[in-house]
C-alpha cells in the first residue's frame, strides 16, 4: 500500500519507506500504511486557489509550498502552553529580563511580544534584514511560502524592523518559525525561537564613562573586522560589551554559576561584528545562541538614526534539549501524558530531567527511488516524508547515489529519469 501510494503521488519508485521510533504518536491514529487523502500531501498553489490560514485569506500562486503537515502545527504555539517545556524556557528567560533590567519608572525595560502571526511579507523576512535578493536563504527549497509575497517566518528576525519603527528600543520576541529541513532528532520544519534587542542613545551608552561627555556614536571610517563603516570603536566596543554581559548573565541564570563560555566569531546579514556563544555543558563545548551589533542601516531606515544597538537570537527547543535531557526534537509535539506531566512542576526554575517513554529500539529500513530529471530538491522528499510517515520517522539519511553512466537518455525514455539514488530511513 505504502508503495502504491507514494508512485502515484511523488511519481517515484518505492520499494521500502518507513522508520518507526519510540517517540508516542499520542491521539494521532493514522497509520503509516494507510493510503492519505491527496489534500494532505501539500497546499501546493495551483493558481486561483485561496488559502485560509489564521483567519485572512492568501491567493495561491507558483511559489505556494505549504505541506498538510507543516499547516497543521501553525497556530499551536507550544511556547504559550503553560507547563510546556517551551513554556518553561520562554518564562525563564522573561523573568530573569524582568528582574534583571528595570526602567525609570520601575517597570520592566524590555516588553514581550509572544504572539505576533507567524505570517509575514518576503519584505519583512528578507529585505528588512538587509539580507540580498540573490542570497541561498530566500530559496523556495529551504522556506514555507504561502505565495510570491508571503510566507512563514523564518526566523523571529522578521519583526524586528517594524517594532523599531514604533518606537521600541528594548524588546523579545518569541514565536515559531518554519524551515524546510532534514530529517534527523535534532531538526524539525518548526521550531520557536526567542529574539531580543536593545537600542542606546549616546547619554545611555556613555554614562558612567570617563570623558564620556566627549565621546559619539557615529563617525564616517572604514568597515573592518571589528566594527561598522559608521560607528566609532569607542561605541562599538561598549554595545558589544553590554551584549556579551547581558548573555553571559542570562546562560549563567538558565544554567547555574561556575560555566565556562566562549564567544566564536561569525557572520549574519543583519549584525556586524557578531558572534556565536557557546557553553562548556557536560564536558561539551555547545553552540547556544547568535548575536551581534546590529546594521546600523537597518536601524536608520527604522527610523531610530540616532542610537545604536544589539540583537541576538536563541532556539528554544536547543536550550530546552539540553537542560532537560530531551534527546529528540519531536518530542516537543507530543500530546502523550507521560511527556507532559514530567513538566508540570510549581516553580519554573525547577530542574527537571526527561524520563524516556518507550524503550522499544528503532526499525531502520531502506528505500530507493528514482529521482525526477528537474525541479527537485531533498526537502520536497523530507515533506513528503514527514506527511506520510509523521512523527513516527526519525531520521533519513542519503547512503548512496547512482547514475547511469552509458545511456541516461534511453532510461529517461522508458520512464526512469536517469538519476536513481538510495536512502535510509
Amino acid at each position: 500500500m505504502i508503495c502504491s501510494t507514494l508512485r502515484r503521488v511523488g511519481h517515484v519508485h518505492i520499494y521500502l519507506v518507513r522508520k518507526a521510533s519510540g517517540v508516542s504518536k499520542g491521539h494521532h491514529q493514522q497509520t503509516v500504511g494507510s493510503r492519505p487523502a491527496a489534500s494532505e500531501f501539500a497546499a501546493q498553489g495551483a493558481s486561483g486557489n485561496v488559502l485560509e490560514l489564521l483567519g485572512k485569506s492568501y491567493p495561491q500562486d507558483n511559489y505556494s509550498n505549504l505541506s498538510r503537515k507543516v499547516l497543521s502545527r501553525v497556530g499551536r504555539n507550544l511556547h504559550n502552553q503553560q507547563h510546556h517545556p517551551l513554556w518553561l524556557i520562554k518564562e525563564r528567560v522573561k523573568e530573569h529580563f524582568y528582574q534583571q533590567y528595570v526602567g525609570r519608572f520601575g517597570t520592566p525595560l524590555f516588553s514581550v511580544y509572544d504572539d505576533l502571526s507567524p505570517v509575514v511579507t518576503t519584505w519583512q523576512n528578507f529585505d528588512s534584514l538587509l539580507i540580498p535578493a540573490d542570497h541561498p536563504s530566500r530559496k523556495k527549497g529551504d522556506n514555507y511560502y504561502v505565495n510570491g509575497t508571503h510566507m512563514l517566518r523564518a526566523h523571529t528576525s522578521a519583526h524586528q524592523w517594524d517594532l523599531l519603527h514604533a518606537g521600541l528600543d528594548a524588546f523579545l520576541v518569541v514565536g515559531d518559525v518554519y524551515r524546510r529541513d532534514q530529517i534527523d532528532s535534532q531538526h524539525y520544519p518548526v521550531f520557536h525561537q526567542l529574539e531580543g534587542v536593545r537600542l542606546f542613545s549616546k547619554h545611555e551608552l556613555f554614562t558612567g564613562i570617563k570623558d564620556g561627555e566627549s565621546l559619539q556614536l557615529f563617525e564616517q571610517s572604514s568597515r573592518s573586522a571589528c566594527k561598522q563603516e559608521t560607528h566609532t570603536m569607542e561605541a562599538t566596543k561598549l554595545v558589544e560589551f553590554d551584549l556579551k554581559q547581558t548573555l553571559a548573565r542570562l546562560v549563567t541564570h538558565l544554567f547555574g554559576d561556575g560555566l565556562d563560555i566562549r564567544w566564536v566569531d561569525c557572520y549574519f546579514p543583519f549584525t556586524h561584528p557578531s558572534f556565536e556563544m557557546e557553553i562548556n555543558f557536560h564536558g561539551e563545548w555547545l553552540e547556544v545562541l547568535g548575536c551581534g551589533v546590529m546594521e546600523q542601516q537597518l536601524v536608520n531606515s527604522a527610523g531610530a538614526q540616532d542610537q545604536i544597538g544589539w540583537a541576538f537570537g536563541l532556539g528554544l527547543e536547543r536550550l530546552a534539549m539540553i537542560l532537560y535531557d530531551i534527546p529528540d526534537i519531536r518530542l516537543f509535539w507530543s500530546e502523550d501524558e507521560r511527556f507532559l506531566k514530567q513538566f508540570r512542576v510549581s516553580d519554573i526554575n525547577q530542574k527537571v530531567k526527561f524520563q524516556p517513554l518507550s524503550k522499544y529500539p528503532a526499525v531502520i529500513n531502506d528505500i530507493s527511488f528514482w529521482l525526477p530529471s528537474e525541479n527537485y530538491t531533498e526537502n520536497d522528499f523530507y515533506d513528503l516524508v514527514r506527511t506520510i510517515g509523521g512523527d513516527l520517522v526519525e531520521k533519513v539519511e542519503l547512503i548512496d547515489k547512482f547514475e547511469h553512466p552509458k545511456n541516461p537518455r534511453r532510461k529517461q525514455q522508458e520512464e526512469c529519469p536517469p538519476k536513481p539514488t538510495s536512502s535510509r530511513l
